[in-house]
């Protein structure tokens, strides 16, 4: 859609993405905190306060009918075309915005919902999350399990109309400020893994649910883990249909790893949410250190950036390719493995710049010239996680070769084996 093409907008009326673009700046001014874009506020999403104010200025842009945007009218959204909310996006760069609920609660969870949930899920979680309500998190990988998110045996009996949970999750994204998380379970054991799984939209303040905190190296304790132990769910609990589950979480799978890469359309901003999303500034790093004239950090530090530049390319081409069909859906996965290694790249890059002076806790925050060089070496300790989130980079490449490129799928051992059959580490 073009800037010129119109669409129903929040009023009713025909509306372009120009004249929408314009009614979102008068708005903003008005409404929402401005911000140094450069040097904008961080959330600490191990903070609850951090969810409490995301929740705040959600219900603002709710309230002022910029929220959803992408989300269909009927569950709550505006029902418009991504131009508009790449308009939006565009517009609010220099005002604080509740990006925390991008991930996993939009962009994963509600789009999941979307795609999957009955009418009623639908409705009430998504409008939920739109209105600033309520916040999403996934329930999938368990203790057991590592990459293997098929292996789960965190089991659901059904009694009667209860369906009786019991077993363990584990890194799951900030559980702890989550009103309701998507949940994969066993359901039948006597078949093929892949075909005894069934999700669950399960009420996070339910009897039944123990959490934890996970401390991660760099101190954060933003993941957690949860024990259930009899919890009851109704069966309206039920995303998709009964063991029919791994078609509900292959498709949430196709949206985390869109929204790791950046290309989701139901993302509202796109700016940084913390401090270890924003692109080190390798040229501050170069002149705190004394090495701006060094032709090896200039090199260093260009390749950073062009890197950098061709992200953000390739994220609109694949969605653009995507969505004409040029590109499997499955495509989302190139984006999500070129964000990995470009975080990669970067932080490794400032590290290099940095030397020494990124392991010493020197300095002052206050100091441009400095910060810079204090967050460099914690940093460094977490430059793996964009290589894990939506599944390792491995298991990344594996789907581009098998679904995008058509390459034959690796030898499985368990493959069409009943899963009590299939031989498991014993804990």
């Amino acid at each position: 859609m073009t800037d010129t093409m119109a669409s129903a907008g929040s009023t009713g009326t025909v509306e372009s993405v120009d004249d929408f673009a314009a009614r979102a700046r008068d708005w903003l001014a008005g409404n929402m905190p401005r911000i140094d874009p450069d040097r904008p506020p961080f959330s600490v999403r191990a903070e609850q306060s951090s969810w409490d104010r995301a929740k705040e200025l959600q219900k603002r842009l709710h309230e002022g009918g910029f929220a959803g945007i992408c989300f269909p009218r009927e569950y709550g959204g505006l029902g418009l075309d991504y131009a508009y909310q790449r308009a939006f996006n565009a517009e609010c760069r220099s005002y604080e915005m509740p990006l925390i609920l991008n991930v996993p609660t939009f962009t994963i969870c509600a789009a999941t919902i979307l795609d999957m949930g009955t009418e009623d899920q639908k409705r009430d979680r998504i409008s939920a999350a739109i209105r600033g309500d309520e916040i999403l998190c996934q329930l999938l990988s368990e203790p057991s399990g590592g990459s293997d998110l098929a292996g789960v045996i965190t089991r659901a009996e059904l009694h009667g109309d209860k369906w009786i949970i019991n077993g363990a999750k584990t890194w799951s994204t900030s559980a702890f400020a989550a009103d309701y998380g998507l949940l994969l379970a066993r359901t039948n054991w006597t078949v093929p893994k892949h075909e005894g799984l069934t999700m669950f939209l399960v009420p996070l303040d339910s009897p039944g649910i123990t959490m934890r905190r996970i401390k991660e190296v760099n101190g954060n304790e933003e993941f957690c883990e949860e024990f259930f132990d009899g919890l009851e769910l109704g069966v309206d609990a039920v995303v998709g249909e009964v063991n029919k589950g791994w078609e509900v979480a292959t498709r949430q799978l196709h949206h985390e790893r869109r929204a790791v890469g950046g290309g989701s359309e139901f993302a509202s901003g796109t700016a940084a949410e913390n401090a270890s999303e924003m692109p080190p500034d390798h040229v501050a790093l170069a002149v705190a250190t004394g090495q701006a004239d060094d032709p090896r950090v200039q090199d260093l530090a260009g390749r950073a950036l062009v890197r950098r530049i061709v992200k953000e390319q390739l994220i609109d081409h694949v969605f653009r390719s995507i969505t004409d069909g040029s590109l499997p859906p499955n495509a989302g996965t190139l984006i999500r493995l070129f964000h990995a290694e470009t975080t990669e790249l970067e932080v490794d890059t400032a590290l290099a710049i940095a030397g020494t002076a990124g392991v010493i806790d020197e300095g002052s925050e206050d100091d441009p010239a400095t910060s810079e060089l204090l967050d460099v070496g914690v940093r460094y300790l977490s430059r793996q996680t964009g290589s894990l989130g939506g599944g390792s980079s491995e298991m990344a490449r594996n789907v581009i070769g098998e679904r995008i490129l058509g390459f034959p799928r690796e030898l499985a051992a368990d493959k069409g084996v009943p899963f009590n059959q299939v031989k498991r580490n014993k804990s």
